[in-house]
C-alpha cells in the first residue's frame, strides 16, 4: 500500500535541552494545549458522534491511513514486543532515524520523511549518542528527530506532553516509546490487570488517533514460549487487544537472522525475515519466506543443542533456545523424516 502525501514541513517548535521529562521537546501546559488541539488533563472534550445509519456510513469518505512504514506500521498504536536483548531498541532507533531522514526502512521499504519523537526511557545521553554513531555510519543526524530520556506516566500527564510535541510538529510521522512499562503507570486500587492494561493503551491510542500519527510502544514478551506469537506478549490480553497492530520480534541466541511477526487491524498478518548487522546496528529485510529461514536456522540450532543435551523434547529445546515451540516441533518432525 502506498503512503499518502506528506503534510507540509514544519520546523518550528521547542527543542530538547537539558530539561527533565520531555519539557522543551514535549512541554506540558497547565492551561491546556496550544492551538486548542489535545484536551488537557481533566478537560471534558465534546463527545464525537459514534453512530450512523448504514446509508450514512456508506456515503462517507475517509482519508487513506497514514503509514510510517508502508505495510508494517500504520497510524495508531503498534506494540513492538520481543525478548530482552533481541534487538528491539536497535530496530526502533533505526526506524526513527530512517523516517526522520527519509531513508528506506529496513533497508528497502520507502518511507516518507517526517518529524519523529523517540522516548528512550531506559537510556542515557551517552548511550544514545553511541548507538546513533553506529546506526548513522558517518551520515549526519537528521534534524527532524527529537530524543528524550524521560517522560511521566501517561496517567500523570505523559499523554498531554506527547500531544504538546505533536502540536508543534504537524509533519510528525512517528512516536516511539521505549519502553512501554515506563509510561504505563500503576493501576488504581481495585482495578483488574486487564482493565489497567487496556486503560493505559487507550490513553496513548487517544493521542495517536487525534493526530493521525503512528505510535510504537516497545514491550517485552513472556519467558514461556507459545504457539501463537500474540500469546507471548507480556501482560494481559488488554495490551494486544487495545493495540491497532502487534509486532513480535524473534531471534535465536547467537544468530543474526530474525523474524518479525506482524498482525493488526490495518495490516496483513505476515512474517518478515530479517537480518541484523551488529556492526551497523541495523535490521534489514530479507528476500523469500520467513519460514524458510526459520527452518534452516532452527535445524542447525537444534542439532547443536542436542549434541550437548541429547534426548531433550521439542518443548524443552524451544524454551532453552528461546524459539517458537511450534517451529521447533515442526522442524523436529522434518528432521526425523529425513
Amino acid at each position: 500500500m502506498n503512503s499518502p502525501p506528506p503534510p507540509p514541513r514544519h520546523t518550528s517548535g521547542p527543542a530538547v535541552g537539558a530539561q527533565t521529562a520531555t519539557q522543551g521537546a514535549v512541554s506540558a501546559s497547565q492551561s491546556g494545549p496550544r492551538r486548542g488541539g489535545f484536551p488537557a488533563l481533566g478537560a471534558v472534550p465534546t463527545p464525537p458522534r459514534t453512530a450512523w445509519t448504514a446509508e450514512e456510513l456508506m456515503g462517507m469518505d475517509f482519508p487513506t491511513p497514514r503509514w510510517a512504514v508502508p505495510g508494517i506500521i500504520c497510524e495508531g498504536v503498534t506494540l513492538l514486543a520481543g525478548p530482552p536483548k533481541v534487538g528491539k531498541s536497535w530496530m526502533s532507533l533505526g526506524l526513527a532515524l530512517d523516517i526522520a531522514a527519509g531513508r528506506p526502512a529496513f533497508g528497502r521499504i520507502d518511507a516518507e520523511s517526517g518529524s519523529v519523537l523517540y522516548l528512550a526511557l531506559e537510556d542515557t545521553p551517552r548511550r544514545l549518542k553511541s548507538r546513533m554513531e553506529i546506526a548513522l555510519g558517518g551520515r549526519p543526524a537528521p534534524a527532524g528527530l527529537t530524543l528524550s530520556i524521560a517522560c511521566p506516566p501517561m496517567p500523570a500527564g505523559g499523554d498531554v506532553q506527547v500531544a504538546e510535541w505533536l502540536e508543534s510538529h504537524p509533519d510528525a510521522r512517528l512516536v516511539v516509546i521505549d519502553v512501554f512499562a515506563k509510561v504505563r503507570g500503576n493501576p488504581a486500587p481495585g482495578v483488574s490487570a486487564y482493565d489497567a492494561d487496556y486503560a493505559a493503551m487507550t490513553r496513548i491510542k487517544r493521542v495517536a488517533d487525534h493526530y493521525g500519527v503512528a505510535v510504537v510502544l516497545v514491550h517485552h514478551v513472556r519467558k514461556a514460549a507459545a504457539e501463537d506469537f500474540l500469546a507471548t506478549v507480556s501482560g494481559t490480553n488488554g495490551l494486544a487487544g487495545a493495540a491497532d497492530a502487534v509486532l513480535v520480534l524473534e531471534r535465536a541466541r547467537a544468530r543474526a537472522d530474525g523474524v518479525l511477526h506482524v498482525t493488526g487491524r490495518d495490516v496483513d498478518e505476515t512474517d518478515y525475515p530479517l537480518a541484523f548487522d551488529p556492526s551497523a546496528g541495523a535490521w534489514s529485510l530479507l528476500d523469500g519466506n520467513a519460514a524458510d529461514y526459520q527452518m534452516r536456522d532452527t535445524r542447525s540450532l537444534i542439532i547443536r543443542y542436542l549434541r550437548d543435551y541429547p534426548g531433550k523434547k521439542p518443548k524443552e529445546i524451544a524454551d532453552a533456545l528461546n524459539l517458537d515451540a511450534g517451529t521447533v516441533r515442526q522442524t523436529c518432525r522434518r528432521m526425523q523424516a529425513d
